[in-house]
């Protein structure tokens, strides 16, 4: 069977949009005549960006359970259903050769439908921590695509292939970029710069722990690269105002992050997914500062599976405040360091990994 029609289900967050959207370019790559489409949910991220990467894209009533407040569920079955009906409606309709899964809200519903439609479907799991939809699911999975060893605790070991996480092709050679870089940030290329970035709606103990610090970087001689997120960009602006001498590029979401990983020299960084494979396909040493309300604290795993190959440095959540500027800086600082924990990141890195997931799937699809 030749692959003519790909669904492509999930989202939520970056993390799972842009290794989808990185496989779903693959598929175009390998054959521009087929038929990519995405089933996200309805209100979240992917609606916007998948979108504006080329490819269509059709929202489910999904939610998510709410941990926090178990009473605000009486919905959650309601939106179920009826993701679950609009999810086998989907797949009547258009007829897709195969399904794939990234994690999400949406790919629960669209995997179910897969499954009972005897339609082949795979999951790629960008987490050292598996989460629910896909731990229920993987039995059922043709193959299953991980980011992280020893993901057998999760899965079937049979079908696992570890591939690592899909991600931007422009992130996988930054050569000859810092140039362009400090031009584009309008920042000095020979000035030890550090990027800052927590996810597209920021980090908060990340972003008040480099406010508190601005005066710090600025004594040290330090340029920052400072991606806030939506709801603190103002007040970071209006902080930098105060440092005059303090070189800062600050905005509320950075596009262009192949730039911004060309001109770091140190990454801090939340632990997801996402931002865990890129920080390695660029080689970047960086401070790990784990979100400790993600699920299963996936993302403290994520951190550590860097931080045993002695690839990058974690700092917890509660202490950002107190040690994240002071390790910042002491890292800056220390060249052998710097070189070791990029060098072991780099090594980390697996920049063919949508080319493999994609090769797997139509070996598998035969």
């Amino acid at each position: 069977m030749s692959i003519k029609k790909v669904i492509i289900s999930g989202g939520g967050t970056g993390g799972h949009i842009y290794p989808a959207i990185a496989i779903a370019s693959e598929f175009k790559e390998i054959d521009p005549q087929i038929d990519v489409l995405f089933v996200g949910a309805e209100g979240k991220m992917e609606m916007e960006k998948v979108p504006k990467a080329g490819f269509n894209i059709i929202g489910l009533p999904v939610v998510g359970i709410n941990r926090a407040h178990l009473w605000k569920n009486f919905l959650f079955p309601i939106k179920l259903i009826q993701s679950l009906y609009k999810a086998f409606a989907i797949l009547k309709s258009f007829k897709p050769d195969v399904v794939i899964g990234v994690g999400g809200y949406a790919s629960g519903p669209t995997l179910i439908g897969a499954w009972f439609r005897k339609i082949p479907f795979f999951i790629q799991e960008q987490n050292s921590f598996a989460g629910i939809t896909n731990k229920v699911l993987g039995p059922k999975a043709r193959h299953i695509f991980v980011a992280y060893p020893g993901m057998s605790k999760f899965f079937p070991s049979e079908k696992i292939t570890l591939t690592g996480n899909p991600v931007r092709k422009d992130l996988i050679d930054l050569s000859g970029k810092k140039e362009k870089a400090s031009v584009f940030f309008s920042l000095k290329e020979n000035i030890p710069t550090i990027l800052i970035i927590g996810g597209s709606q920021g980090a908060r103990s990340i972003n008040l722990a480099i406010l508190d610090g601005l005066a710090q970087f600025e004594k040290a001689g330090i340029q920052l690269i400072w991606q806030t997120g939506i709801h603190f960009e103002n007040e970071a602006k209006n902080a930098l105002s105060k440092f005059p001498n303090l070189s800062c590029f600050v905005s509320a979401f950075i596009y262009e992050m192949d730039f911004a990983y060309a001109m770091a020299d140190l990454v801090v960084s939340r632990a997801g997914a996402l931002s865990v494979s890129e920080i390695c396909l660029s080689g970047k040493p960086s401070l790990l500062v784990p979100f400790p309300n993600a699920a299963e604290d996936h993302q403290t795993e994520n951190a550590k599976s860097l931080v045993m190959e002695n690839a990058a440095i974690l700092i917890t959540d509660i202490k950002a405040k107190d040690t994240l500027v002071s390790t910042a800086i002491k890292t800056m600082n220390d060249k052998n360091l710097l070189a070791k924990l990029a060098e072991n990141s780099f090594g980390m890195g697996r920049p063919k990994a949508a080319q493999q997931i994609v090769e797997l799937i139509t070996e598998q699809c035969k």
